[in-house]
């Protein structure tokens, strides 16, 4: 071999050595730097804004599947800020979460968001950091926001003890350091450990304890929620008691406790609402579904109002049903439907508005519909889009401010598309309910149910790897099929619908 060949090589190789040692001292320094300037939770708060922005839930009021996993994704992210925060706290376990971030167009200068034909995408991603300023630039790098602004933060100057505690380790040699040496990187093993997947069974093994005991604790309330709401129905002639939200069972007694009091104190007004649905929410009226709505933050006095006017809501009822007639008429005998899971929760009268003005545009457009060639066919209008499209379960998802000419060519192209999606949709429904029978009688369980944002299609795939497994933790339990882990406040089990094993 060429000496003077090999000579070169060696010189090279440490030419390359001082290179790397060079980026990896200044990825040190940066290191510090970063760890020196320790943030608060307000700071914390501050640098998540434009994140809070692109994901709270108020902005997804018209698609409320995505509001309810951004509310329960922010639940589980507020827990671990706060967890962060606390003095020595250093028991930490990797949580995913999962949002639906507000799209921005690429060329919008405007402050306010401008929103792409999607509108939204979903992002998905892993906290396990154990100091706030890191857990911050993961959450905006994994939704790609920008995170120049933290540099500009008057953050405290002085270091946690954390922080301190990490400056004076060795030193961390560049990926290339590793690669040239064959030596193991210790960050990218622990990264490795990290990624690793949260399985179903060391789920349930780490959970059932706990899940049992808060169960355990809450089976008296929740026979006194049955007792409660079975004596109300039955005392007011209902349909149905049901709730917006997924208050726990202490919550939900005390609003039944309420409604019983004023059933006491004012039993003449409430008259009126033999065979309806009564369902606790956020605002008080009546629902475009003609549910009468209770709000859990009003008093009896605005309760008490809601049922006074109830006559005038059947006389606003009986009109919205003839303007559904009208607008079925003039668009070839199509249905116009409310459905409660996919649409935001609407007023009767902002409901009567959006149909009034639906209804006024069609009319004055004539379009030429053969008389009941759609019937069977069903449609929902929805404001917050601007192109129609066609859902998976064949109902038609029409813009208010769709084109009446777009609208036309659009149904008649899907006609043959939607029969097909109503029939599949029937027999996915069927496919799901015996799913649901077999997994809550093969594990004994005592409830199996589904949050809304969980489609029937992703249902049916969770229940059928369900069955092949062999699950004696879930005995008796409640068993919730959401899109992360959880055990909630009264025992219940979250389990993703795409668990893994």
């Amino acid at each position: 071999m060429d000496e003077s060949w090999l000579d070169h090589c060696i010189a090279e190789m440490f030419c390359c050595l001082r290179a790397v040692r060079r980026l990896c001292l200044e990825k040190v320094f940066l290191q510090c730097v970063l760890q020196s300037r320790a943030l608060s939770g307000a700071d914390a708060i501050n640098a998540l804004r434009p994140f809070y922005f692109a994901v709270h839930p108020d902005f997804f009021g018209q698609h409320p599947k995505e509001r309810e996993v951004n509310e329960n994704s922010l639940k589980r992210l507020n827990g671990y800020l706060e967890n962060l925060q606390k003095p020595g706290f250093r028991s930490f376990k990797p949580t995913q979460l999962t949002f639906y971030v507000r799209e921005r167009e690429p060329n919008s200068s405007n402050v306010q968001e401008s929103f792409s034909s999607s509108g939204f995408r979903a992002v998905s991603f892993t906290l396990h950091t154990r100091d706030l300023l890191s857990t911050v630039l993961d959450i905006l790098n994994s939704c790609s926001l920008s995170t120049e602004h933290i540099q500009s933060l008057n953050v405290n100057s002085q270091p946690h003890k954390e922080a301190k505690s990490t400056v004076n380790r060795p030193i961390k040699w560049d990926k290339t350091y590793y690669s040239f040496t064959g030596f193991k990187d210790p960050e990218e093993e622990l990264e490795q450990a990290q990624r690793v997947e949260t399985t179903l069974i060391s789920w349930l093994d780490d959970n059932e304890a706990s899940a049992v005991k808060k169960l355990k604790k809450s089976l008296p309330l929740r026979k006194e929620l049955e007792r409660l709401k079975f004596e109300l129905s039955h005392q007011l002639q209902l349909s149905d008691i049901r709730w917006q939200r997924s208050w726990g069972v202490a919550h939900r007694c005390s609003q039944l406790h309420s409604l019983g009091r004023l059933v006491q104190q004012r039993p003449e007004v409430l008259k009126n609402v033999k065979g309806r649905t009564v369902v606790f929410t956020d605002r008080s009226g009546m629902s475009a579904a003609g549910h009468i709505m209770l709000g859990t933050m009003d008093v009896h006095h605005h309760w008490t109002k809601i049922f006074e006017r109830l006559p005038n809501y059947y006389k606003l009822q009986k009109r919205l049903l003839f303007l559904e007639d009208r607008i079925s008429q003039l668009l070839g005998g199509i249905q116009v439907i409310y459905i409660e899971e996919l649409q935001p929760l609407l007023t009767l009268e902002e409901y009567y508005e959006t149909l009034d003005s639906f209804y006024n545009k069609l009319r004055d457009s004539r379009l030429p519909f053969h008389p009941r060639s759609l019937r069977g066919l069903q449609m929902i209008l929805e404001s917050d889009r601007y192109a129609p499209s066609l859902h998976e379960f064949g109902h038609f998802m029409i813009p208010t401010v769709c084109d009446p000419t777009t609208l036309q060519w659009f149904i008649f192209a899907k006609a043959q598309q939607a029969r097909e999606n109503l029939k599949r949709k029937e027999e996915m429904m069927i496919t799901e309910k015996e799913l649901i029978d077999t997994s809550t009688e093969k594990f004994s369980l005592d409830r199996l149910y589904k949050e809304p944002s969980v489609s029937s299609a992703q249902m049916i795939d969770c229940c059928k790897r369900l069955l092949e497994e062999s699950l004696p933790y879930l005995q008796g339990m409640h068993l919730c099929i959401s899109h992360f882990y959880s055990v909630l406040q009264d025992g219940d089990l979250c389990i993703p619908w795409n668990w893994k094993n």
